[in-house]
């Protein structure tokens, strides 16, 4: 199936509904695609469950989604830093769930989701309250916790720029979460600064393959015709 190229981030997000389980790129901030989550935030989906490395920051991103009372649970490593006022209001309030995440297990969970692995044991958060109510195993001297996979109903991640078949590149440190994030969702939608014609991105330089990718808008920053004019795109 082709990858569609929408028109705008409102009609990137269409069709997020209630109760959505949503996988948002970024670590941090950085590589967090903003525009994409305040046009979720616009259309008035609520209920949702959020995957994401943290649980906002600062009155920006999924932090103002928090704000609003659109998120129903939040799985993430770290929920709490100086500027999650949001979170940390609507936790003590008893307004939002927590599942808490060691960094390396949300990160494999993810990627086993893409890669179809149906679970996978891991010694991080053994004899902790993490590992409580879950499989255990010795393994060769070692103690480990069993984890399953974690997909998600949609991926919303940053890009610096797409082709017209979906590819991706992403800048720097910004690729974070989101190659394993398109993989493990049923449907992925991906913010960039330019939309290239098919062939104008380096084959070796593509990070996701536009077979995980189903839609993209593009969204133009300095950043990107910084990155045309040095030739980075090539």
């Amino acid at each position: 199936m082709a990858v569609e190229i929408a028109p705008s981030t409102t009609e990137a997000v269409a069709g997020i509904g209630d109760g959505a389980t949503v996988l948002m790129g970024g670590f941090g901030n950085a590589g967090q695609a903003h525009e994409l989550i305040d046009a979720l935030l616009d259309s008035g989906a609520t209920d949702l469950t959020v995957v994401s490395n943290n649980a906002g920051q600062g009155d920006a991103g999924l932090a103002l989604l928090v704000k609003e009372r659109r998120v129903a649970k939040v799985i993430c490593s770290f929920p709490r830093q100086s500027d999650s006022w949001h979170f940390d209001e609507a936790y003590r309030g008893g307004e939002i769930e927590l599942e808490l995440v060691p960094q390396g297990n949300l990160a494999e969970r993810l990627r086993a989701a893409g890669a179809g692995i149906g679970a996978f044991f891991t010694p991080t958060g053994y004899g902790t309250t993490l590992a409580e109510g879950k499989e255990t195993r010795t393994i060769d001297g070692r103690n480990y916790v069993l984890e399953h996979p974690l997909r998600g109903d949609v991926a919303l991640i940053k890009g610096l720029a797409a082709d017209e078949q979906g590819n991706l590149i992403y800048r720097k440190t910004a690729r974070n979460f989101g190659p394993v994030m398109a993989a493990a969702a049923h449907r992925t939608v991906a913010q960039v600064e330019q939309i290239l014609p098919a062939g104008d991105l380096d084959p070796e330089n593509i990070i996701t393959p536009g077979i995980y990718v189903d839609v993209i808008t593009q969204v133009s920053t300095a950043s990107g015709e910084a990155a045309q004019k040095e030739g980075r795109l090539r």
